[in-house]
């Protein structure tokens, strides 16, 4: 049978707080036995509090000397989860994010017990998490506008477009999303005068102002992102036919910037490309057979690769 947690938080509060207690103390205080005293003792140990015993006529429990309760204390679980959120925040492109990452973690370890400490320090040097790069963001223009975002409030911003020309607007930002290894910000554009999604890493600067907005009910940012950004125009418009289930094809990296169609004779995928070379390296990565149906550039460009692989494998040394 488990012991009752609520009590032996409460045996811990009694030794913070007033120092030594002899076990005829805590027993009644507790109204419990004091053999069950002894029990919450060791069980209070097992989570690397330490306890000194002093024996004898004026002995008793006390906490360790120099020993001070964390303000926070987190279960396994807990500890596992916000050990992982470190691990990926490092992989997440906001700017000058290293020395924070680094102090949290060094933080949350003054807070854990010395088992859960061991843990933690095992999920940062042996877990690997497999994130795609993300383009470095700016963290001031994150915080800004999430803040606006959840304030909804209308924010000034100066932007930086694909082409390098700079311009001023007003924005009510909706929310914050993270895609395809970069950061956007989804909102209505008071230049363009229609929603619209903004990188951060081209953001220049966003300023809050005293104007409020409405944000639509249950405006989905991810799913606007996912649409907006398939539908974006680009320099090649590609359309293909992929011989694959449709739940097995949504788990391809390829996906992410794609719309997938169920059709007869396979799966309809439509994207947006600037370059050609990345989009054949993206298909010839696909486990399933396809056909491009446009553009017929981006169908050579697959063979030339295939090509190239080809040439490789006949110079390469036969393995086992």
């Amino acid at each position: 049978m488990s012991l009752p947690a609520s009590r032996i938080l409460a045996l811990l509060e009694l030794l913070q707080s007033r120092g030594q207690l002899d076990g005829a103390a805590i027993a009644a205080e507790l109204q419990v036995e004091r053999r069950t005293v002894r029990r919450y003792i060791v069980a209070l140990e097992a989570l690397g509090i330490p306890v000194d015993r002093e024996r004898g006529r004026f002995g008793g429990y006390r906490l360790a000397t120099g020993f001070r309760l964390p303000p926070l204390m987190f279960s396994e679980d807990e500890a596992l989860a916000l050990g992982l959120g470190l691990l990926a925040a490092r992989q997440l492109g906001l700017a000058d994010t290293a020395p924070a990452v680094a102090s949290a973690q060094a933080k949350l370890e003054r807070v854990l017990p010395a088992a859960l400490k061991q843990r933690q320090r095992g999920i940062a040097e042996r877990v690997a998490l497999d994130l795609q790069p993300a383009v470095p963001a700016n963290p001031a223009a994150l915080s800004t506008l999430g803040a606006a975002a959840l304030a909804q409030q209308r924010v000034a911003m100066r932007y930086r477009d694909m082409q390098g020309r700079l311009s001023e607007r007003p924005f009510d930002p909706y929310g914050l999303g993270y895609r395809g290894g970069r950061w956007y910000a989804v909102g209505h554009c008071g230049l363009r005068r229609a929603l619209r999604s903004f990188r951060l890493d081209r953001i220049e600067s966003v300023d809050p102002l005293p104007q409020s907005f409405g944000r639509p009910e249950g405006f989905d940012v991810l799913a606007h992102l996912n649409a907006s950004l398939v539908e974006m125009p680009r320099a090649h418009a590609v359309r293909a036919l992929v011989q694959a289930p449709l739940e097995a094809l949504t788990r391809q990296p390829l996906a992410a910037i794609s719309s997938l169609e169920q059709q007869e004779d396979g799966v309809l995928l439509r994207c947006q490309a600037d370059e050609l070379p990345w989009m054949a390296l993206s298909f010839a990565a696909l486990p399933f057979p396809f056909r491009i149906l446009e553009p017929d550039a981006l169908a050579r460009e697959i063979a030339s690769h295939a090509r190239q692989l080809l040439t490789l494998a006949g110079q390469a040394p036969a393995l086992d």
